[in-house]
């Protein structure tokens, strides 16, 4: 599989050619820690297997799992240089944070008429930093939020915890629940405290095309079917040009990744890795329907995505 790095072209990632297909469609592809680990290599075959398209892989930056101040123009740097290699049409995905920010550059980027977010919010987070501080894993950023445009961070719902304590909690609750981390109480216990802002919530409605909302209930990182009915109910009371549609499950857990992407990212084992979680573990049976009706969905829809290029 061959790969172009780029690092100077006004974003950070990786340009992996489909295999042995002349196509002009392209994915923007945000998993993994970083645009060359193991998970966005992952992403990027699984992409060009199933779907036969070309595969932009993002990140931050090396090995970076913050965000802060992300800026949105990267997303549009990368299409300028996708079309540059000849693509004409495009899609993003991304999962956790990242598909809250796929949802930010979907709604500001209409050459976008693909976008796939799982487990996203509905609305800008503040921006975290990853690494060692003071014997936490993970801090909030001061006066600054996840993505940026323009030079000015976007308007954000402030966490309610700061550090020391923000990831203390975290810690706290995924102890008493027994999962691998819980974030749900920190974003719980903001928007108590601070009720979003109408220009905090992600512009949905501005998105074109194929819009792709996946999320389970029993995701412990933050209230993703809460947040996936709320932008149902958004697009239900704005005029909006995309055709959303949401898949919703009682059990999925945070990684609600399609099953044969699961299988990419982890041919053995990957239903242990879902066990991080409580819901992984108490209902495995579910977990795994739900990641093979996601994948049967996400296949067709995709699909129709690129059937659209032959009408």
């Amino acid at each position: 599989m061959k790969k172009i790095k780029e690092t100077d072209k006004g974003f950070y990632g990786c340009y992996w050619p489909c295999p042995g297909k002349d196509t002009d469609n392209a994915v923007i592809a945000m998993l993994g820690d970083d645009c060359e680990d193991h998970v966005a290599r992952s992403g990027a075959k699984w992409l060009h297997k199933n779907f036969g398209v070309n595969v932009m892989t993002l990140s931050p930056a090396h090995k970076d799992y913050g965000h802060h101040n992300l800026p949105v123009e990267r997303i549009g740097a990368a299409i300028e240089y996708l079309k540059s290699k000849g693509n004409k049409r495009f899609g993003i995905a991304g999962a956790s944070t990242t598909g809250m920010y796929a949802l930010i550059a979907a709604s500001y980027y209409p050459e976008i008429t693909l976008t796939i977010a799982m487990t996203p919010c509905d609305f800008v987070m503040e921006g975290f930093y990853r690494g060692k501080r003071d014997g936490q894993e993970e801090w909030p950023g001061e006066g600054e939020s996840t993505a940026s445009w323009q030079g000015k961070p976007l308007p954000y719902l402030p966490f309610v915890y700061r550090h020391p304590e923000y990831y203390q909690k975290m810690k706290d609750d995924a102890k008493v629940s027994k999962d691998l981390i819980v974030s749900r109480g920190v974003f719980d216990d903001s928007e108590k405290a601070h009720p979003i802002k109408e220009e905090e919530f992600i512009k949905v409605e501005r998105i074109k095309g194929k819009l792709l909302l996946i999320g389970a209930e029993d995701d412990v990182l933050w209230d993703t079917a809460k947040y996936i009915r709320r932008m149902e109910e958004r697009l239900s009371k704005v005029p909006h040009e995309c055709e959303v549609e949401s898949m919703i499950y009682g059990h999925a857990t945070h990684f609600v990744f399609p099953e044969s992407l699961l299988k990419q990212m982890m041919p053995i084992g990957g239903g242990m890795f879902v066990r991080l979680f409580k819901a992984g573990r108490d209902y495995k049976k579910e977990c795994k329907e739900a990641r093979i009706d996601i994948d049967r969905r996400v296949n067709a829809a995709v699909n129709g995505w690129l059937g659209e290029e032959k009408r």
